[in-house]
């Protein structure tokens, strides 16, 4: 059973910047598409970004110049750098994997069945 664990939240003020890992066990075979998802109090989770096994990358708009993923396959290790934080930017990020998704839809949530427990973000003005 995948199972993956997240890390590296925390609280920086507007403008700062932080790293959240998530490390994935108990597979096998290779993961098709892992990603970033996170979720506002109130609010539906959304997709932040996703990588595919052949390196192609997806970004949500919001994020687009201010979030890096990457993903270290010898460390079974996916990363999310967050630069230029915004209080918008506060939420539960989740990662999430797949073994199989249209790509087309690499930042929907439904594509993927696995998910680890989240790490909390929260940004101050």
């Amino acid at each position: 059973q995948l199972q993956l664990v997240e890390s590296g939240g925390g609280s920086v003020q507007a403008g700062g910047s932080l790293t959240l890992s998530c490390v994935a066990s108990g597979y096998r075979a290779s993961i098709y598409c892992m990603a970033w998802f996170r979720q506002a109090p109130g609010k539906e989770r959304e997709g932040v970004a996703a990588i595919h096994n052949d390196g192609r990358i997806t970004y949500a708009d919001t994020v687009k110049g201010r979030f890096t993923i990457s993903k270290d396959n010898a460390k079974n290790t996916l990363y999310l750098r967050m630069n230029n934080l915004k209080p918008e930017d506060t939420a539960m990020y989740y990662c999430e994997a797949t073994w199989w998704l249209n790509a087309t839809r690499s930042l929907t949530d439904s594509e993927y069945p696995y998910w680890g427990q989240g790490t909390r973000v929260t940004v101050s003005s």
